[in-house]
């Protein structure tokens, strides 16, 4: 949950690396609270629930939008690569396996433009 919080802690900020850890867990705490909205949102027949996007999950959808696309620019900078790949997942299906095959990628060992590896700085550490 502490790499949840440490990404919406930085909600909008592009610049800098994202370790596969940051991406990973936050992806995975990202699911598990839709999956519990969409259960709830059924349970309540909130508005548009019974289409699969109910009231509830896509606030929460629209609410972690930004910093979904900020960790994926950041992890995208982790292994070298510009943060425009992320428009690759546009492309139906190709786009998804390529983004896949990006962030499970391991860090790049040293720094690079995007600065240094964030499993050797002090930045790459959690402070909450």
């Amino acid at each position: 949950m502490n790499w949840y919080l440490y990404v919406l802690k930085k909600y909008a900020v592009f610049k800098g690396r994202a370790r596969r850890k940051e991406y990973w867990y936050f992806f995975l705490v990202n699911i598990v609270i839709s999956v519990v909205l969409s259960w709830v949102d059924t349970r309540l027949g909130t508005p548009g629930s019974a289409e699969g996007a109910g009231l509830l999950g896509s606030v929460y959808s629209l609410a972690v939008l930004l910093p979904s696309i900020a960790v994926g620019v950041r992890r995208l900078h982790d292994i070298d690569k510009s943060g425009w790949w992320m428009l690759i997942g546009l492309v139906p299906v190709i786009g998804f396996l390529v983004l896949l095959y990006f962030f499970v990628q391991d860090s790049q060992a040293d720094s690079n433009e995007f600065g240094p590896n964030p499993k050797k700085s002090r930045e790459g550490h959690m402070h909450l």
